[in-house]
């Protein structure tokens, strides 16, 4: 998928798979609101025990489709090396002044793989300097989004923010089975292949379990949990929006 426009929201991820896996129900329900939404991945997944570059690059143009993103982009840092350096710093400065999203989503520094946080901490780093005019991108006009949301990955943390996916639960597992290398989706090739923590029909059982879990807590069929730093202002006219 390449450049269209600016966007609305941009999901960063460490790898092909993160952001259907933590924020595929919240993406399709953004798409379905007309919200220009995009996944820029950081890596193209190459240290994964199962699956090829190329496989796991033609399931994220899968994925992507059933979720009916405008953009997606891999910004080809290593697996296993995501380091918060000027030169990664500068690629990620790069998207957002070119995107000039309102909203980014990336993962919360809380979790048990190190490219998951490393990503947090890389993400969190360049937004803020997007805004410094003196960093210069020729062609690019300094950029900060309005506001940044941390997702869940494999360890939990209290959020302060359940998005309801009720609607576009079966969305977020249909782009999520797409990536049948990595996740059990019941088709032969989803079985073959060490198995590994994500692997399992299990595993797959306990991301629907979760989800119910966040939907319940805001009377929900399903939800998707995050956590922002910054307060969220309510009033008058959105108190009364609020559900659960």
């Amino acid at each position: 998928m390449k450049f269209k426009k600016e966007l609305d929201v941009i999901v960063f991820a460490a790898h092909p798979d993160d952001a259907e896996l933590c924020c595929g129900g919240t993406i399709a329900a953004l798409v379905n609101a007309g919200k220009k939404t995009g996944i820029i991945d950081l890596t193209r997944g190459e240290l994964g025990t199962r699956g090829s570059v190329k496989q796991r690059n033609l399931e994220a143009r899968n994925a992507s489709v059933i979720l009916g993103i405008d953009t997606r982009e891999n910004l080809g840092i290593r697996d296993g090396n995501i380091v918060n350096n000027p030169a990664n710093r500068l690629k990620i400065i790069k998207v957002i002044r070119k995107y000039r999203p309102k909203v980014i989503f990336y993962p919360h520094y809380y979790d048990r793989h190190p490219d998951h946080y490393n990503t947090h901490y890389l993400i969190k780093e360049a937004a803020f300097y997007s805004g410094l005019e003196k960093i210069k991108t020729p062609g690019l006009k300094a950029y900060r989004a309005k506001r940044n949301i941390y997702y869940m990955q494999t360890y939990s943390f209290e959020p302060n923010i359940i998005f309801d996916i009720s609607d576009t639960f079966k969305t977020k597992m249909e782009a999520v089975k797409c990536f049948s290398t990595q996740f059990f989706s019941g088709s032969p090739g989803s079985k073959k292949g060490t198995e590994t923590f994500i692997s399992s029909k299990a595993f797959m059982d306990y991301i629907e379990a979760r989800s119910k879990f966040y939907g319940f807590r805001i009377g929900a069929a399903y939800g998707e949990a995050y956590y922002a730093e910054e307060n969220i202002k309510i009033n008058s006219d959105t108190l009364f929006k609020i559900t659960g």
